[in-house]
């Protein structure tokens, strides 16, 4: 190939693949929207698969006295499995996993918070609403206009325009 010896070229192929690989880390978000409808051209796959490849490839041509079509057909394959592996067992899962610190008005109803400022008749107090994502700090009026103590646990009814209406919570269960 032009003078060059098999591993030289899989050695170039290799850090030409990992510097292209370094910057779609850095740029991935741009062009996972361009390959989203096409599910196995990733580029973060036929990356890893030239990576591999070539990898295995200088390895073998180097410490091997294979020939040169068997080293390449090892090296596919073995590429091939790693490859199917990354794609099956992480980038699948990591782009089905929808996780958001974000909430929503509508999906506050119907919590549990604690009154951390009083809530006066016909006024605003604030309540806390402990949730997975950590404790959410909101602004409160009672639902029916009627005042709630600071420490009193309340039922969260509605959300709307940063308010949320409450009332107090009765828990049916009691504890002795």
């Amino acid at each position: 190939m032009g003078g060059l010896e098999l591993h030289t070229v899989y050695l170039f192929t290799l850090i030409i693949a990992g510097c292209i690989t370094i910057i779609y880390l850095l740029f991935s978000e741009m062009f996972d929207g361009v390959f989203e409808g096409i599910p196995f051209i990733d580029p973060a796959v036929i990356l890893s698969f030239i990576t591999i490849t070539s990898a295995a490839g200088f390895l073998f041509e180097k410490y091997s006295s294979m020939t040169s079509l068997i080293i390449f057909i090892i090296s596919s394959i073995l590429s091939a499995i790693v490859s199917a592996i990354i794609y099956f067992f992480i980038l699948v899962p990591l782009k089905s996993a929808e996780v958001s610190l974000a909430y929503t008005e509508e999906s506050l109803g119907g919590q549990v918070g604690k009154v951390i400022v009083p809530i006066p008749v016909d006024g605003f107090g604030e309540i806390v609403i402990e949730t997975v994502n950590g404790i959410i700090s909101k602004r409160a009026t009672g639902l029916d206009n009627e005042a709630i103590d600071y420490d009193e646990e309340v039922l969260v009814i509605e959300a709307k325009e940063g308010t949320v209406y409450v009332k107090k919570y009765e828990s049916s269960f009691q504890f002795k």
